[in-house]
């Protein structure tokens, strides 16, 4: 199954987001279900992340984004896990 995760920062976290961006690249490779990701931006400057994973069920993601080296240091303000199916690409 995939489920896309939809994660905003937290206002004024730049900072925690840069700081932990290696280990959290690092994870996700690491993983092995990360289909596709990046950053979210807002006018350029990063506000978020938008993470395509491919995982048993729910609580895999719900698992994932938890150990996800961005969630454990408080990045951020929301995130939203939703089923998602792939029709192109």
């Amino acid at each position: 199954m995939h489920f896309a995760l939809i994660c905003r920062d937290k206002p004024g976290h730049l900072d925690t987001r840069l700081a932990n961006r290696e280990a959290h690249l690092a994870f996700a490779r690491e993983s092995g279900v990360v289909v596709l990701g990046g950053p979210l931006l807002d006018g350029g400057a990063m506000c978020g992340s938008l993470v395509v994973l491919e995982v048993e069920d729910r609580a895999a993601a719900e698992a994932w984004a938890a150990a996800d080296p961005y969630g454990k240091a408080g990045l951020f303000e929301s995130v939203e896990i939703i089923e998602w199916k792939r029709v192109v690409g």
